[in-house]
């Protein structure tokens, strides 16, 4: 699914969350969502989501407005990953993924519920209260309930937020290799530069709610003169100036 995003703002009070940002993700690619915390990114993925109201613009999903009248008919094609949300902590990790299937009206969910156990090797704690498991098992979980309707529009927060190296590869390599067999765009928000040049087509930077810059991952390195992402993003968050 193609996502579009048209001069989108959302103002708290009298606070200013996201300033009249404009982006487009093809069908099938993958967009980075960079920017220091604090500057609009979840607010921004919330407005995507259907979850929060713009104060104004608009978002668009395959030519289709993600408003009122077609929220719920898109919804059915989108889904989202985030560690910063967590999961009924006194259900199973089976009940979780049973719920989450029944309310996006997948069928044979049982059959479908089996397919993320054996992709994800859930199996050691599938009957554990999803409060009792580690950090890593935990994003195995939420990443197996964003899947879980094989959805076309798939919003990732920082899915590899606080993981070891070994779970976080785990985790990478997985979405990578998911994205090849299935039809999937995706919107990846974290501040792991290695994983963005990795998974991301394009990258937005963002700053103070604004949009500040925008490129594949090799144009902003040269643009702005640095040896690697990671500098690349110092340089843009620090910088007093939106573009140079």
């Amino acid at each position: 699914m193609k996502l579009e995003v048209k001069n989108l703002s959302k103002k708290f009070n009298s606070t200013i969350a996201v300033d009249n940002i404009s982006f487009i993700i093809e069908k099938n690619k993958t967009l980075g969502l960079l920017g220091p915390n604090g500057c609009g990114k979840t607010t921004s993925i919330g407005m995507m989501l259907g979850l929060i109201t713009p104060t104004s613009g608009q978002i668009f999903i395959d030519g289709i407005p993600l408003d009122a009248i077609n929220r719920i008919k898109l919804l059915r094609f989108m889904n989202f990953a985030s560690p910063y949300i967590e999961l009924p902590k006194k259900l199973t990790v089976k009940q979780n993924l049973e719920v989450y299937a029944r309310l996006y009206g997948v069928k044979k969910f049982n059959q479908r519920i089996d397919e993320m156990v054996l992709d994800l090797n859930l199996h050691n704690f599938l009957n554990k209260k999803t409060g009792e498991l580690s950090s890593g098992q935990k994003n195995r979980v939420a990443l197996a309930k964003s899947l879980i309707n094989k959805p076309k529009l798939l919003f990732l927060d920082e899915p590899t937020a606080s993981l070891d190296p070994d779970v976080g590869d785990f985790v990478r390599e997985y979405i990578e290799n998911y994205k090849k067999k299935n039809e999937l765009t995706i919107l990846l928000a974290s501040h792991n530069m290695n994983e963005v040049k990795r998974l991301c087509n394009k990258v937005i930077m963002m700053k103070q709610g604004s949009i500040v810059d925008s490129g594949t991952c090799d144009e902003l390195i040269k643009k702005h003169g640095r040896k690697n992402l990671e500098d690349t993003f110092l340089k843009i968050a620090r910088s007093d100036n939106e573009m140079e």
